[in-house]
C-alpha cells in the first residue's frame, strides 16, 4: 500500500516543531558560551593612585614617579581589583589637606604633600594576606620632588618592578604586581603589566579584555553551522 500523501501545510507543520527546538538550542548555547567567557577576568589587583581636587578623588592621569605636586597637595593610594579608571575604587578618606598636615608646619626650601594611603578591604587582599588599616601622612619634602618620592618619605619599604610599576606600599602586599584576577573564583593568575601612559603603569591586555575570544566565536559560530546544516538536511527529506 503507498502512504497517505502529505499536504505542504502538514509538512511545514512536522518541520516546525524540530525548528523550535534546534533554535532554542542554539540560544542557550550561545548564552553559555558567551556567559563563560565574560566570566574569565574580572580586572587587576594593583595600588591605583588619586589626586584630590579640594573636596573629591580624581583618577591620576600621570603615575606617580612623573608627576610633582605642588606644596599643599593632597595624594592618595588605594589598593583593590579594577578593570580600569572607570571602576576604580577611591581612598576611603577624604582629601583634606588642612587635617592631614595639621601637625607638620610649614618650612622654607620644602613642599608639605598629604597622602592617603588606603590598603583596600579583605575582598581585595591577595591570598594569605591581611591588609594593614588605613593611614594618612604628611610628607615634607624637596620643592623638586615627584609623589613617588613624597611617598617613600612616609611609608618604606616601597617595592617596584622592572618597569616602574608600583607595586608594595610598607611592605604590602608582600608579592605580586598587577597580576589579572579571575572572576569566577577571585583567583589570581600571573600577568606582564606593561606601563601605559595614563592608566598609572597599570597593565592592559591587547585585546581589550572584555569581548569574547577568537576561540569563543570559533565556537559559537560551530554550533550555529551545525544548527543550518540540519535545517538543510530536514528540508531534503520533506
Amino acid at each position: 500500500m503507498g502512504s497517505a500523501a502529505v499536504s505542504p501545510a502538514q509538512a511545514t507543520a512536522r518541520l516546525r516543531v524540530p525548528l523550535v527546538a534546534l533554535l532554542a538550542a542554539l540560544v542557550a548555547a550561545s548564552a553559555v558560551l558567551l556567559g563563560a567567557g565574560s566570566a574569565q577576568a574580572a580586572g587587576y589587583r594593583y595600588w591605583s593612585f588619586w589626586e584630590g581636587n579640594g573636596k573629591n578623588w580624581e583618577y591620576a592621569t600621570q603615575g606617580p614617579s612623573l608627576l610633582r605636586p605642588d606644596d599643599g597637595t593632597v595624594q592618595g593610594f588605594r589598593f583593590a581589583v579594577s578593570e580600569d579608571s572607570g571602576d576604580a575604587d577611591q581612598p576611603r578618606r577624604a582629601p583634606d589637606f588642612g587635617a592631614i598636615c595639621a601637625d607638620t608646619p610649614a618650612e622654607d626650601g620644602k613642599k608639605r604633600v598629604a597622602l592617603v594611603i588606603d590598603p583596600g578591604t579583605s575582598t581585595d587582599a591577595p591570598d594569605g594576606e591581611k591588609p594593614p588599616a588605613l593611614r594618612t601622612a604628611c610628607a615634607q619634602v624637596a620643592p623638586d620632588a615627584s609623589s613617588a618620592e613624597a611617598l617613600a618619605a612616609v611609608a618604606k619599604p616601597l617595592r617596584y618592578d622592572d618597569s616602574a610599576m608600583l607595586c608594595a606600599i610598607s611592605g604590602y602586599p608582600k608579592s605580586g604586581c598587577g597580576e589579572q584576577v579571575s572572576g569566577d573564583s577571585g583567583s589570581a593568575k600571573p600577568s606582564e603589566p606593561t606601563k601605559t601612559t595614563g592608566d598609572q603603569d597599570k597593565g592592559e591586555e591587547s585585546d581589550g579584555g572584555g569581548g569574547p575570544s577568537v576561540g569563543l566565536l570559533v565556537g559559537i559560530g560551530a554550533v550555529l553551522l551545525l544548527g543550518i546544516a540540519a535545517v538543510v538536511q530536514a528540508r531534503r527529506r520533506r
